[in-house]
Parts: structure tokens; sequence; C-alpha cells
């Protein structure tokens, strides 16, 4: 038959509370704070439910950026924003933390590079074995304040952040920390390394924004 590899969402961990565990006992217990979240953890539930977690696989992408994300308006990752926010006023404007534990622009993410992402799916599509819900980030969690830097270094610029108020109504449903469990996409023998931020930023922005053509 086809294998069938198909993307689930980190959104579906809510507000982090409950962990990042992608075991299935785990992902039956999540609760996703806003409907795009829901909206994939109900997928993943009907794989668990109908049992075919042991012929699929199902990745919770965590942080993406990177090239031939332009179309995406909106949801385009911070990365591109930023660079935009860079080349038109020289500043890039952050929320502020409304958590003390947290200071501004010290909110965590899992950021993860499309390039990195695209050899794990290669791998799964050629490894009809690795099946389930697996969790796709890095592992290791970065500051919002370390991803703007990197952009700036990039461009051999220093960083200039604003930080600005947050809209109440994402208050409620922001994520203060995002970060993988990666243990059980190693587990079924997925060997891909993940890059460095630092270096990943610095390739998306100096072989791709920066060039005439910056599509892969």
């Amino acid at each position: 038959g086809v294998r069938f590899v198909y993307a689930s969402s980190a959104a579906t961990y809510g507000d982090g509370s409950r962990g990042f565990s992608d075991e299935d006992q785990k992902t039956r217990e999540l609760q996703p704070i806003n409907m795009y979240g829901y909206s994939k953890q109900l997928f993943d539930l009907r794989v668990l439910r109908e049992g075919l977690q042991d012929r699929v696989a199902g990745i919770k992408f965590f942080n993406v950026f990177g090239p031939n994300e332009y179309h995406k308006g909106d949801m385009a990752s911070v990365v591109f924003k930023a660079f935009h926010q860079i080349r038109e006023t020289g500043k890039v404007r952050l929320f502020k933390s409304y958590k003390p534990e947290y200071g501004d622009g010290g909110q965590k993410r899992d950021f993860v590079y499309i390039k990195d992402c695209v050899e794990i799916l290669w791998w799964l599509l050629n490894h009809r074995e690795a099946n389930g819900i697996f969790n796709l980030g890095t592992g290791q969690a970065r500051t919002w304040n370390d991803l703007i830097r990197a952009v700036y270094a990039a461009l051999s610029l220093p960083p200039a952040i604003d930080y600005i108020e947050m809209p109440e109504a994402l208050r409620g449903q922001y994520q203060y920390l995002t970060e993988a469990r990666m243990d059980k996409l190693r587990a079924v023998g997925c060997p891909v390394p993940f890059s460095p931020l630092e270096d990943a930023i610095g390739d998306y922005v100096k072989n791709h924004l920066l060039k005439a053509d910056p599509y892969l």
C-alpha cells in the first residue's frame, strides 16, 4: 500500500502544562487551547482509536522556519517576519512577558529548520517500519531573544528589539514554553541530526532571504 505520513502539530500540547510527551497514553490526555490544535488532536485521537499507529506516521511539528514559506502571510515564521522588519525599520517587535519566571523575549520555543524536517520526513517515507505519532522539534527550546539576535547576526547588524504589549485575547492561550521530547523518534532509529539555531538562521538569511531568488 501507499506510505501514509501526516502533519499533526505541537499546538496539541495546549499551554504545555501536561508536558510534551508524544507517547500514546499522553496524547489521549492533551487539552489544546485553540481550534487549530483541537483539529490536529482529533485526527491523532482517531488514529489511536482505530489502532492505526502501527501503520502510519504522524508528525507533531514544533516551530518550523525556513525557505519557501513566503506565501504564508501572518502564519510565516518569526524569522521571516523579523528579517523584513529589520530591512524596513531596523527593529524587531516581540511580545512582553506576563509571567515573572520569563523575561521579555525570554519565552521559549523549540525552533526547527525546515531542511531538517524534510530530511526526517524523507527518512520516515523510506522506513515503513517506523510508525506512530512523533514529535518533530530539536528537543532544545531557545528564547525569542536568541532567535532575533541570530537574525541580526546573519545580517551583521547589532540587535534592536522593542517589547510590545500582547493583545488581551492572546494572553490566555499564549505558550511560554514548547520543547519536544524526541526519545520516541530516536527510538525507531531516525539518525537525522538537527542544525544549531544560529547555523540554520544564517543559512536561511544568507542563502535564501538575501537572494534575488529565495526559493529552494
